[in-house]
């Protein structure tokens, strides 16, 4: 597996599973439960009587009021119009944050009456305040996009209102003065102080690795995965990028009706995640060109890593427009040779010969295998000009994952071989006209959290999706076989919008993982059953273009990203806590002194 692979799919499978909250009705049951546990507790640490239930539902009541009205305001007026803190956040926030204050509020009110202590009550409480507001102003400030005001604002408003329904009953026994106020102002300042210290040490280490502080790399990662907003992230992704020339190759086909298919190769990688970057670039050219050209389009992967991805939807635009500008065909190709595959080595090669340019697959399969290392192209490409071909492009069929994969010890030198093997196989068949048939099935019952992307299923048989399980590839070849297929070869697109959307190890399903084999191979046989139905004598015509000025992340930008995501988690946990503790031990000796 290369290096940007390794940490990004390290970053999904840490941050897929954020924001995993329960629902708003179930937060507002465990805070009503919360309110009414506080209620009675507050009261009965003073003893048990018939005006201390009565005054134990009053304060039930004005809990309530306090909690879900300060949501409400933090939400509606003080957070503006926040992507991501929406009211199911900012409750279970509250809930969280309200169940620190309770706890410290019960410790006050038994030690402060057990004791005689009035001045105690005050003391702990505020430690409460301090650690409640820790939580509540650490999540607003590394989350929220609101405006450093408004954060701070959304921080304080709920706990101000909770605290003072839940003094009521102390502050009736021991009364209320500026030697309160003292010590919950000192709480205050000293949580915002311990705040800002923490994420300031964590923005230096983004601030050094990338010019980016840490915090807004760390929200542009939360807004992505809990809103799927890609746009903060992907500005940092187009000043970390660096320009490129992207190839782009382009095998159409026509017959007597018009325009039957086009498989389209380009030399990036559709990464890094989700809805960043180049991730849904294939469904986007798959969707634009059979709008434009009126035909099967399969976007099959090319050979390239997470050091092609694209830094953004800007990109993919200009990407797109080229493509679509290119996409004018001069059909001169009419013959071809037999489609060929070999095996050596544990490297599966197809290779397929229109007029005089090449178009050969690869495959590790039943083995594991990844994005195949740039060397490849190189490879073909040699060993085209070699043999005397006009070119050739290879296709990472990105067919087969199970474990661990090593691309200089499993691919290069075996592939090299093959390659020019099957080339020279090809070559030795003589070229004939051909015929050809496509059609395509998107079914409905398989989305991306199954692991398939918009683009569903075409034959010249291509899958949408992030890979495939093991012998799936065999399976379906296999059960192609009772239609008389002879050869022929499954490939995925390796798509992305699949990936950072389930919570599970890698972040995504491959084909095959979620998905009913039975019932995918049904709609490949059918699919393939129609486009046989469609066979019709047909030529070819190739489009080879470099698409210049094209913005990528870069394989050092991308590792180093995701190696500083997973710094940052590994410092926070580690400084927050040493300097939470070292916060809490200032502020009891100074309550102490008061």
């Amino acid at each position: 597996m290369d290096s940007g692979r390794k940490h990004i799919d390290k970053a999904v499978s840490r941050y897929s599973s954020l924001f995993a909250l329960p629902s708003y009705r179930n937060t507002a049951a465990s805070l009503l439960i919360l309110c009414m546990i506080v209620g009675f507790a507050t009261v009965l640490s003073y003893g048990l009587s018939l005006h201390g239930v009565i005054l134990g539902l009053v304060l039930i009541g004005l809990l309530s009021l306090a909690s879900f009205f300060g949501d409400y305001l933090t939400v509606r007026f003080l957070l503006g119009e926040d992507p991501i803190m929406n009211l199911r956040r900012c409750s279970f926030l509250s809930l969280s944050s309200n169940a620190i204050l309770f706890v410290f509020a019960l410790a006050a009110n038994l030690a402060s009456a057990s004791l005689g202590n009035p001045s105690l009550w005050i003391k702990v409480l505020s430690i409460g305040l301090f650690a409640s507001l820790i939580l509540r102003y650490l999540v607003f400030y590394v989350v929220s996009f609101a405006n450093p005001l408004g954060v701070l604002a959304s921080s304080m408003t709920q706990p101000a209102l909770f605290l003072a329904v839940i003094s009521v009953v102390p502050i009736m026994m021991f009364g209320f003065g500026i030697y309160h106020l003292i010590h919950f102002s000192v709480a205050v300042l000293a949580a915002v102080l311990a705040v800002r210290l923490f994420t300031a040490f964590l923005d230096v280490s983004g601030k050094r690795a990338l010019g980016v502080p840490s915090i807004n790399l760390f929200r542009a990662f939360l807004a992505n995965w809990a809103e799927g907003l890609n746009e903060p992230f992907e500005k940092i992704l187009e000043q970390l990028g660096e320009e490129h020339d992207i190839d782009v190759s382009i095998l159409a086909f026509k017959t007597e009706r018009g325009l039957k298919a086009a498989i389209v190769i380009p030399n990036l990688h559709p990464g890094p995640f989700k809805n960043v970057g180049s991730s849904p670039l294939p469904g986007m050219i798959q969707e634009a060109l059979e709008k434009k050209l009126g035909c099967v389009v399969s976007v099959p992967h090319g050979i390239s890593g997470h050091e092609l991805d694209l830094a953004s939807q800007i990109q993919n635009e200009k990407f797109l427009s080229h493509i679509l500008s290119i996409a004018e065909f001069d059909f001169s190709n009419h013959y071809a040779t037999p489609f060929v595959r070999l095996e050596e080595n544990g490297v599966s090669a197809s290779c397929q010969i229109f007029g005089d340019h090449a178009l050969l697959t690869l495959t590790l399969a039943p083995k594991t295998m990844e994005d195949l290392p740039p060397e490849i192209n190189e490879i073909v490409i040699r060993e085209a000009k070699r043999m005397g071909l006009t070119s050739a492009v290879a296709i990472d069929a990105h067919n087969s994952i199970e474990g661990p994969f090593n691309p200089e010890e499993e691919v290069i030198a075996p592939a090299r071989k093959v390659i020019m093997d099957v080339s020279e196989r090809a070559l030795g068949y003589e070229r004939s006209r051909f015929d050809l048939g496509a059609a395509k099935v998107v079914p409905r019952e398989f989305g991306v959290k199954e692991g398939m992307g918009p683009g569903g299923i075409s034959v010249i048989v291509t899958n949408d999706g992030n890979n495939m399980v093991s012998n799936l590839r065999e399976e379906i070849l296999s059960s192609l076989g009772e239609l008389g297929i002879i050869q022929g070869e499954i490939l995925t697109t390796d798509t992305h919008v699949v990936n950072g959307v389930v919570m599970t190890e890698r972040g995504y399903h491959p084909i095959g993982e979620a998905i009913d084999h039975e019932r995918l191979i049904d709609y490949i046989k059918e699919t393939t059953a129609d486009a046989l139905k469609d066979l019709e004598p047909a030529e070819a015509s190739w489009r080879q273009e470099t698409i210049h000025g094209i913005k990528i992340i870069g394989e050092r930008q991308i590792d180093d990203l995701c190696l500083l995501v997973e710094k940052v988690a590994n410092q926070a946990k580690k400084m927050s806590v040493i300097l939470f503790s070292a916060f809490s031990i200032a502020l009891i000796s100074i309550f102490t002194l008061l």
